[in-house]
């Protein structure tokens, strides 16, 4: 039942988003609107997907090498296809949304959703941008590796300066409180700066995009082709 919930709330969202942007741009000139038209449908379809895959537990998991709290969740698979098929700029949109409809659902004090916008964000746009200037297979490898240095090097410095801290802040924990979590998962983590970063944030964030990678290289084409069939 929670999990059909989620589902249908998540849905309902996108919805309500998309038909309030829609209205509002109603009486712009038609072909802007029509342009408009395609984007909100572009963003909510994917974005209702990438939400799904967010929001729903049954479909994100911790790994036991890693601290509970660092999760795989696959909701940039969608992200990244759209990145490729329509750009940068759609990608990010999707990002909001998924992010804005999983904000009522956090249960880290928003402290989760804004480090997921800020890394998919650092892996996603970069890919995207590559590939829209370079709209052939060595493009997409190229962007898609460029993204994941980006979204390495960030999650890295940002966990350590930035998410770490105000994490900390959020929930009044010490810094031995979250250290004693993340040793429960990795006993060589020896504090929540650097050594968090290297035995946790890294291979956790290397892991994912491989994964993510895999799995947009293998359907990428196939919606891709759908796509141009429905458009």
């Amino acid at each position: 039942m929670k999990i059909a919930n989620a589902i249908i709330i998540a849905v309902i969202e996108v919805i309500w988003i998309a038909a309030l942007i829609k209205v509002y741009y109603d009486n712009k000139p038609k072909e802007e609107s029509t342009n408009l038209t395609k984007l909100i449908v572009r963003v909510a379809i994917f974005g209702a997907i990438s939400a799904i895959l967010y929001i729903v537990p049954i479909l994100k998991f911790p790994v036991p090498i890693f601290p509970s709290f660092l999760e795989f969740h696959f909701d940039e698979i969608p992200v990244l296809i759209a990145g490729f098929a329509y750009g940068p700029f759609t990608a990010f949109a999707i990002l909001m949304i998924k992010t804005l409809i999983k904000l009522p659902f956090s249960t880290t004090m928003l402290v989760g959703e804004l480090s997921d916008l800020l890394f998919s964000s650092a892996f996603i746009l970069p890919a995207a941008y590559i590939y829209k200037k370079n709209r052939h297979f060595k493009g997409a490898i190229t962007g898609l590796f460029v993204g994941m240095f980006f979204q390495l090097l960030i999650s890295l410095l940002g966990n350590i300066y930035l998410m770490v801290p105000f994490y900390m802040f959020m929930f009044d924990l010490e810094e031995e409180a979250l250290l004693g979590i993340c040793r429960l998962a990795n006993p060589n983590i020896s504090n929540v700066g650097w050594s968090y970063g290297v035995f946790a944030v890294l291979p956790f964030n290397l892991i994912k995009d491989g994964v993510v990678i895999l799995v947009t290289m293998l359907v990428y084409k196939s919606i891709r082709r759908f796509l141009d069939k429905v458009k």
